[in-house]
């Protein structure tokens, strides 16, 4: 399969230098790029790769396009990392598509949940009753869509995920555990992306809600009564502890922990691995986390931090002593 530069600039738009006829055979990484291949620069720190890439044509932004004719052809963009994302799509519509049925046979759906005829499911998927799934959703293989949960329009869900499990509620009761039973659901718009084996839990009492424009990455526990909003994205393994409350246009990295109960306001981004112990009410990017070091060297920078507050009482003691 290939496709012209020109019937890629057609179609997408952007200022093309170079032969329009030549045929592109595939989409690759500047470093790995083949004289057949297209690629894209998305930061000025990557030039160098860019002057020593083999690619047949690079989709760089009008700051680069001098360096990029140096080397040969390019498509100037003003954003070229979204440029090459409508690129792959493109890609992906043009290569052949196999027949597939809607529904696969081996999926099992309850006759009181409601699957859009347009809603596309795969193998051995489970859907319980009143479960309702929207247009043009797709579940890969083997995701489980627990009683009364929601999905909208154009979401994917990847194999494996769980929507609707009893969220982690039990009340302690002589030295035992007594459940509470999860009488919620889950609520999930538009435009959603879930990664594989990802785990959204139902709530107690009111539902758990995954806005529009969410996208979650493998891996991911959501905990029940959790609520996040329009376009946040979340990286592999995060996890958010029941009840909290995640604004819109966030970013969450990979491994980070949100604790339950806190809030986070919109547009606010936490770096990888960290924890999130109190709400954040402002705009901004966050990061809590201990540098790795060499583990004789942390010891003892962990023992120092133990002694912080100690430390600090006595320098109060100390500048209490002078102001007198």
């Amino acid at each position: 399969m290939s496709l012209s530069l020109g019937s890629i600039v057609e179609v997408l738009g952007g200022e093309l230098h170079g032969d329009a006829t030549l045929a592109i055979e595939g989409l690759s990484p500047l470093e790995t790029a083949s004289p057949q291949h297209l690629s894209f620069l998305s930061h000025p720190k990557y030039q160098s790769q860019l002057a020593a890439s083999r690619a047949a044509c690079v989709i760089v932004s009008p700051q680069m396009r001098d360096i990029a004719l140096s080397r040969g052809a390019c498509i100037v963009s003003e954003q070229p990392y979204l440029y090459f994302a409508r690129v792959t799509q493109l890609w992906k519509k043009s290569l052949p598509q196999a027949v597939r049925p809607q529904v696969h046979p081996s999926a099992v759906i309850d006759p009181e949940a409601f699957v859009h005829p347009l809603a596309r499911i795969g193998a051995l998927c489970v859907i319980e009753r009143g479960a309702r799934i929207g247009a043009d959703t797709e579940l890969k293989s083997r995701v489980t869509v627990g009683e009364n949960c929601v999905l909208g329009e154009r979401c994917i869900v990847h194999s494996g995920v769980v929507i609707g499990a009893d969220g982690f509620g039990f009340a302690p009761n002589a030295g035992a555990w007594e459940k509470i039973e999860q009488l919620g659901a889950v609520r999930i718009g538009n435009d959603v992306e879930i990664g594989a084996n990802t785990c959204i839990d139902r709530g107690a009492l009111q539902d758990t809600v995954i806005d529009d424009g969410v996208k979650l990455d493998n891996l991911i526990q959501i905990g029940h009564n959790v609520r996040v909003g329009k376009h946040t994205a979340m990286a592999g393994c995060v996890g958010v502890a029941g009840s909290a409350v995640i604004g819109a246009h966030c970013t969450i990295g990979g491994g980070a922990i949100v604790l339950g109960h806190l809030a986070l306001a919109d547009h606010v981004n936490i770096s990888a691995a960290s924890v999130v112990t109190r709400s954040i009410r402002k705009p901004g990017h966050y990061t809590g986390l201990f540098p790795i070091d060499d583990n004789a060297a942390w010891e003892k920078n962990a023992a120092s931090v133990k002694q912080l507050h100690s430390l600090r009482d006595r320098i109060r003691a100390l500048e209490d002593k002078f102001k007198k």
